[in-house]
């Protein structure tokens, strides 16, 4: 019954992407025909780069956020524990900081560059970025401030979302004055946007499931089992849809 109703809320989430890239167009192209002037279709068009991005935001707050397993520990024969743990922790700590960090700084940037030109915020230097991620690492260990983080983060891809629909919509060019510009290497800033929160959802998994319950107090982590799996099948299948709705609105 579970994998039924995952099922057919995927098709239903996939058959809405599907539609509505079709109907933004619809709506462009009315809006086109009185580009100077406010209209109901013009305020339509503006107000439908929310959809995507407040349905992601929904999704992943209710599904990719508030993680939970059933596993005891204390009868696992598979376990991790001492210095591969520690490299394991480690590693995730730091990425997910980091990432976390670099995504609050572009849309902090990005605010900036759009909307307050003239003022000159520098890149933060090393030891600023070691202090911010050490900043984060120390959140991520509390749950409450976790999933704080985690709502930040994702009220931060809306507003990275629409300003990237504010810069399409204007035809306002991004150059390297952007810390967005080029990340990761491509030119597509929706995919830069998408494929950073992607990673930070799976980092933000692996780190629940790191951390759960007692596991780092205890130094003993069970290894993960097929079923636990599933939540990254899952961020993947969603985010899937999400990228190819994008595809299609370019």
């Amino acid at each position: 019954m579970i994998i039924k109703n995952n099922t057919t809320k995927l098709l239903v989430t996939f058959s809405f992407l599907l539609i509505l890239p079709f109907v933004q167009k619809q709506w462009f192209n009315l809006y086109s025909l009185n580009i100077n002037d406010i209209s109901f279709y013009s305020i339509l068009y503006y107000l439908s780069g929310a959809i995507c991005p407040f349905l992601v935001y929904v999704n992943s707050l209710k599904n990719y956020t508030y993680y939970n397993f059933t596993k005891d520990k204390t009868h696992s024969v598979k376990i991790i524990k001492g210095k591969r743990l520690l490299f394991l922790v480690a590693i995730n700590l730091i990425f997910l900081s980091y990432l976390l960090a670099d995504y609050i700084y572009i849309n902090f940037d990005l605010i900036i560059n759009l909307f307050l030109e003239g003022i000159n915020v520098p890149k933060p230097d090393v030891p600023q970025l070691c202090f911010f991620i050490f900043l984060i690492s120390i959140l991520l260990i509390s749950k409450k401030s976790r999933f704080l983080l985690k709502k930040i983060i994702l009220v931060n891809f809306i507003l990275i979302s629409l300003y990237l629909w504010h810069l399409q919509i204007n035809n306002i060019s991004v150059d390297d004055q952007f810390h967005i510009y080029r990340y990761f290497g491509l030119n597509d800033l929706n995919s830069i946007n998408l494929f950073i929160l992607i990673a930070i959802e799976i980092l933000f998994y692996t780190w629940s499931f790191l951390s759960y319950k007692t596991n780092l107090s205890d130094w003993i982590v069970p290894k993960p089992q097929k079923a636990d799996f599933i939540p990254f099948l899952n961020i993947f299948i969603f985010y899937l849809f999400v990228i190819f709705y994008y595809s299609i609105l370019t």
